[in-house]
C-alpha cells in the first residue's frame, strides 16, 4: 500500500497510528495476551479513525505485520473559505491547498492552521 510501512504489531504503541482496510487509524489501547498451548500470543488493537471517528477492534499475532500510515504535518495560513472547503497556504512551500472544514473550529481568512495528511486525505487539527 503506497504511503505506509510495514511493522510487527508487538512494536506498536497506544497513540500511534496504524493501518486496517486501507484507512488511517489512531490506537487507543493494546491487550495482549500470553501465548497458549495451541497458539502465539495475540495482540487485540483497540483503534479510532482518524478523519471519521468511527471506532473498531483489530485482534492478529503480535508477529504478524500491519500497515503504518506516513503522516505528515504541518502549518497553513488561511486565505479564504468557500462553503465546507478551506483554502490555505502551506508554509513550507507556499503551495495552495484545500482542506476540509472541521466542527468546532474557529478558522478564519489570515488565521494559522495545523493540519495533517495520511493515505491522501487531509484534515484540520488545530486552529492557533
Amino acid at each position: 500500500m503506497p504511503g505506509t510501512t510495514r511493522v510487527e504489531i508487538r512494536t506498536l504503541k497506544v497513540g500511534r497510528y496504524c493501518c486496517v482496510d486501507d484507512k488511517a487509524y489512531k490506537i487507543n489501547s493494546i491487550s495482549k495476551s500470553k501465548p497458549g498451548k495451541h497458539g502465539s500470543a495475540k495482540a487485540r488493537l483497540e483503534l479510532v479513525d482518524i478523519f471519521t471517528g468511527q471506532k473498531i477492534s483489530h485482534v492478529g499475532s503480535v508477529t504478524d505485520s500491519i500497515h503504518v500510515p506516513l503522516i505528515e504535518k504541518g502549518t497553513a495560513i488561511v486565505t479564504h473559505m468557500d462553503g465546507s472547503e478551506v483554502h490555505a497556504m502551506n508554509q513550507r512551500d507556499y503551495s495552495q491547498m484545500i482542506l476540509p472544514l472541521e466542527e468546532g473550529l474557529d478558522i478564519e481568512a489570515g488565521k494559522e492552521i495545523m493540519w495533517m495528511e495520511a493515505l491522501g486525505l487531509f484534515k484540520i487539527i488545530r486552529d492557533h
